[in-house]
């Protein structure tokens, strides 16, 4: 999987802010207590287990902004899949400067590999069919950037990246609006042309409702397969359909067999388990 590299200017505040937390108040101190200034040392970033590459851009600029002077050998690039064991950075420079930098970029890798590989894990599911597996704003604060390009590593497409990305219409603007129509109606007054608005609906009935207004989308919410598949016979493929709630690894296959267009999924991105990396003498 290719997926553009994040431009550095909206990861640096973020790399920063990590390094910072481990460096405040004084530096490491360890590293500066143990080691002799100067030391040249070698070591090697590896995968403990198979994964799915991610995090490379921030963990590299965690360790250029330590130490700029440090060499670095990239030997995959990022959406690579690693076998167990691999090794897939190199580094050579000063001994204090890696090991000051070495838990940052762990946690960065380790953490966007983990949602790279599970998102892997639901595409794969449903790689015989036409759906596409979608990140959701479940996300952890400060890192959506980097959670939702690990997910397009992994494989998966994003839905909208903040609030002002795109219109979506929920339960609670239905409520305070008063119905659909009124929501679709302030909402087209005030987004623009250039904006999708999407509606979240519950039931067919919702569904019927929504069509009516002629949403770009419809987000099928906790829906069953039952009611997915007339959804989607209900629209004929005028409408993208999303479907999402409680989506699992058991479950995604029955899912796509319904004839959605997407399926999102939030647990790629808050329920991924960090894969298991380390750095190691050369």
């Amino acid at each position: 999987m290719h997926t553009a590299t994040l431009p550095e200017l909206l990861i640096e505040p973020i790399v920063r802010l990590a390094l910072l937390e481990d460096l405040t108040p004084a530096g490491d101190l360890t590293a500066m207590a143990a080691l002799p200034a100067g030391r040249t040392w070698q070591g090697v970033l590896r995968t403990r287990e198979p994964a799915v590459l991610a995090g490379l851009e921030a963990a590299c600029l965690a360790l250029r902004l330590i130490d700029p002077t440090v060499k670095v050998r990239q030997l995959r690039d990022s959406g690579a899949q690693l076998e167990a064991e691999e090794v897939f950075l190199k580094l050579e420079g000063d001994a204090r400067s890696i090991v000051t930098a070495e838990r940052t970029m762990l946690n960065f890798l380790g953490h966007l590999s983990g949602i790279a590989t599970l998102t892997h894990q639901y595409v794969a599911a449903i790689n015989d069919f036409d759906t596409k597996v979608t990140c959701t704003r479940k996300t952890t604060p400060g890192l959506r950037v980097l959670e939702k390009h690990a997910v397009r590593l992994g494989g998966g497409s994003n839905h909208r990246h903040g609030l002002g990305d795109a219109v979506l219409i929920k339960d609670n603007h239905i409520a305070a609006a008063g119905s659909i129509g009124a929501a679709v109606s302030q909402a087209r007054d005030v987004a623009g042309h250039m904006r999708v608005i999407e509606i979240e609906v519950d039931t067919l009935e919702q569904l019927q409702e929504a069509l009516a207004h002629g949403p770009d989308c419809v987000l099928l919410d906790n829906m069953p397969l039952t009611d997915l598949r007339q959804a989607v016979a209900m629209t004929a493929g005028e409408v993208t359909l999303e479907a999402s709630g409680n989506v699992r690894l058991e479950t995604i296959r029955d899912i796509a067999a319904t004839g959605v267009d997407f399926i999102s999924v939030g647990a790629i991105t808050h329920s991924a388990r960090r894969i298991d990396m380390g750095l190691d003498a050369a």
